[in-house]
């Protein structure tokens, strides 16, 4: 490999995991909170739409990602309202959602463009380079030439980190996440901490959509997501339920989507599949060598209260 191709393929690494650690790290706090979000897919997919009409509307890309997040917030709402209000099976609930946001931002595509859709020019969130830092050899460019989304992922993992971990607030949530009945017992209002980490996790994943439109596309397409969200929950197990390891994880799997990409440009006479499938290959194997040593939150996935 040469010089200008590991640059490339570092480059494409980084842009590729950067909406799987953003998605990723929210769905970190809502399932610290005891919901595992499997409709995470509807908030990235209804974010990249958001963004798209939201970056038309306002003629900017800034704008764009702001109604890229509300829209990742609405049906994190909608999933929150039925899962932490009506106790709804999550599993259930968050298929529906996702099966539901494909299918309503294909409608709305649709109604907006035409039946057969339109190739859209949208406003974009261009590369903004570091002086200094994005002059390092080989890295620079890589991990300081990207989209503000890439930097503001960065500043955001020590961010929730801190907040988990060395905050009152932080401890509540986990709290809500192990033993929500202990947690209700020192005043801690658990469904309403868990409605929120929800929603908060939804708007990531909004601006991780939003980036996919505007940084990383430059377009909307239907499906465009592409199983992006349920690549992150796999994230969230591989990263440990920690944000900063969160982060890198995602960017592990973005170097493995990269890297199928540079299998492919070399030629190598093997079945195009076999490098398609490489990054979930990866992910298994970490996964089995790495879930053994996590554990994730006791009440994940469990209604609250179980009876009433």
């Amino acid at each position: 490999m040469s010089e200008t191709e590991l640059v490339l393929f570092l480059e494409a690494s980084v842009r590729l995991g950067v909406p799987l650690a953003l998605a990723a790290m929210g769905e970190t706090i809502t399932e610290r909170s005891g919901v595992i979000n499997i409709g995470l897919e509807g908030s990235i997919i209804s974010g990249a739409l958001g963004g798209a009409l939201g970056a038309l509307a306002f003629g900017s890309a800034g704008f764009g990602v702001l109604a890229g997040a509300v829209a990742g917030f609405v049906v994190a709402a909608v999933f929150a309202g039925f899962c932490v209000g009506l106790r709804t099976d999550q599993i259930i609930t968050g298929t529906a959602i996702t099966l539901g946001g494909l299918g309503l931002t294909g409608a709305v595509y649709q109604a907006r463009f035409g039946a057969t859709g339109t190739a859209l020019s949208l406003p974009t969130l261009a590369p903004v380079p570091i002086p200094g830092l994005g002059d390092i050899p080989w890295i620079g460019s890589a991990l300081f030439g990207q989209a503000p989304t890439a930097y503001f992922a960065y500043a955001l993992a020590p961010v929730l980190w801190y907040f988990l971990f060395r905050t009152a607030w932080g401890l509540e949530l986990r709290a809500v996440g192990e033993e929500p009945h202990a947690a209700q017992a020192a005043g801690v209002r658990v469904r309403w901490v868990r409605f929120w980490a929800t929603v908060f996790g939804g708007a990531l994943a909004g601006v991780a959509g939003a980036h996919l439109a505007l940084a990383h596309a430059g377009t909307f397409a239907e499906n465009m997501s592409a199983g992006r969200g349920f690549i992150a929950i796999a994230v969230v197990v591989l990263g440990r339920w920690n944000p900063l390891f969160v982060l890198l994880a995602a960017l592990l799997f973005g170097a493995a989507s990269a890297f199928q990409f540079l299998l492919q440009a070399l030629g190598l006479d093997l079945p195009y599949q076999l490098f398609l499938a490489f990054p979930y290959l990866l992910t298994l194997a970490a996964l089995a060598g790495w879930v053994g040593r996590s554990r994730a939150p006791a009440a994940l996935a469990l209604p609250w209260p179980k009876d009433r």
